[in-house]
């Protein structure tokens, strides 16, 4: 992907100390209800529903689209408002598409334009959200 250039996808994203997450998966598949996790662990909300890649100074960055509203949909709640933080650095991918069935599961990439980053599968455990948090939270530091 050319410096600057955008895809929009459809995805999640939440953040913790400068990482994002980018949340995929097929309509359904809980990306907003693990977004809602890690937000009431401490995460901030980068965008739901839709999120703006691109590539600059030698990262992917992941934002909410400029006509997105500040919110996140619960479903069988409704929409919640919640402020979005903005464009921030994107460090994971959790695939809600693919359930994980190995205790410990290889190394998994993706590629968004042309770069890769490292990709978790869907693991339905109760503690999946917080394994995430601190996945975000102590594997980019120093």
């Amino acid at each position: 992907m050319p410096s600057g250039d955008r895809v929009l996808m459809h995805a999640t994203a939440v953040a913790k100390d400068g990482c994002a997450v980018l949340i995929l998966g097929q309509s359904g598949a809980g990306k907003s209800a693990l977004a809602l996790q890690l937000l009431a662990l401490g995460c901030s909300l980068v965008a739901d529903d839709q999120c703006e890649i691109s590539y600059t100074d030698g990262a992917l960055w992941v934002d909410a689209p400029e006509a997105l509203p500040s919110m996140i949909e619960a479903r069988g709640v409704g929409l919640l408002k919640v402020p979005l933080i903005g464009r921030t650095k994107l460090s994971l991918v959790v695939d809600m598409d693919n359930l994980a069935s190995d205790r410990l599961p290889g190394e998994k990439t993706m590629e968004i334009s042309g770069q890769r980053i490292k990709v978790i599968e869907k693991f339905e455990g109760p503690h999946f959200p917080a394994a995430i948090l601190l996945y975000l939270t102590h594997m980019f530091s120093g």
